[in-house]
Order: C-alpha cells, then sequence, then structure tokens
C-alpha cells in the first residue's frame, strides 16, 4: 500500500482526517508533505496552537481567528497573514487545520 492510499483511507473527501483519534506527529507529517511542505519547528508552533484553539472553542479557526490567536501567543511578528502564509501556504487556517488532525474550518471552500 503506498504513502498516498494510506492518507486517502485515513482522510475524507477534502483531505481532513476522518477521525482525530488517527493524528499523530508521523500522519502530519504525512499530510504535511501531501501539501508540499517540509514541518519545522515553527510548523509545529502554529500546530500546537490550531489544536489548542480547536480545544478552546471547539472549532478550527478561520483565517482571521488564527492570525489573532497566533498574534495573541505569539507576538505580532508570527501573528501576521504573511507569515502564516509562509508556514501554510493558500490557506493558513484550512492547510494547518488539515496537517493539525482538526475538522475542516466551517467558512473554508
Amino acid at each position: 500500500m503506498t504513502l498516498e492510499v494510506d492518507l486517502q483511507s485515513l482522510c475524507d473527501a477534502n483531505g481532513f482526517l476522518a477521525h482525530q483519534g488517527n493524528w499523530n506527529e508521523d500522519i502530519a507529517c504525512r499530510l504535511a508533505r501531501a501539501e508540499g511542505i517540509e514541518l519545522l519547528d515553527a510548523h509545529w508552533e502554529v500546530i500546537s496552537l490550531l489544536q489548542a484553539f480547536y480545544q478552546r472553542f471547539g472549532d478550527s479557526p478561520a483565517n482571521r481567528a488564527l492570525v489573532a490567536y497566533v498574534k495573541e501567543h505569539l507576538g505580532s511578528d508570527k501573528g501576521s497573514s504573511l507569515y502564516l502564509m509562509t508556514l501554510f501556504p493558500g490557506s493558513p487556517a484550512r492547510v494547518g487545520s488539515r496537517i493539525a488532525g482538526l475538522p475542516k474550518p466551517k467558512n473554508c471552500l
């Protein structure tokens, strides 16, 4: 079985984990590779915040909420759309939530 098949069997049609309980760091790395991302410490820092946001509010954050949450916890240098786009290109909230094993943010297409 290939890596892609393994991920597909764990994910829904949008590429998000079907069951959050399947998430672990290895799965995160595999999901990130599928996005063309190599996870570094800066990524893990944001992944941790995404998971904390979900635990606190019960939803994955939209981009604006993610920027504000990162800014609150890591400061204005990292709490900016530009910084988050360098880590999670396209839509930091959508891509970051996918890698963090969280559900698709409600307002993401």
